[in-house]
């Protein structure tokens, strides 16, 4: 893994980027202790639309409003 310090790493951030986006990770370091590893991001996965919809109607089964009218929670949520 590929150490650079802090200044070089602002100056030269959109070329470390490119290097992240093909695989190497790069540790940032503050007068040479590493603070921050800029790594490639973990793509998340995908669901299909139909496992979408069912999770949302479990959700819904298991969270209830409790009794408070919808109107008035949207209306709280505009304020």
């Amino acid at each position: 893994m590929r150490r650079i310090g802090a200044y070089e790493a602002k100056t030269h951030l959109p070329r470390l980027l490119d290097e992240v986006a093909d695989g190497e990770p790069v540790t940032i370091t503050k007068h040479g202790v590493p603070v921050a590893v800029l790594a490639p991001a973990t793509p998340r996965p995908s669901r299909s639309t139909q496992e979408a919809i069912t999770e949302l109607r479990v959700f819904r089964r298991t969270h209830a409003l409790a009794g408070l009218p919808l109107r008035e929670l949207i209306d709280e949520g505009r304020r």
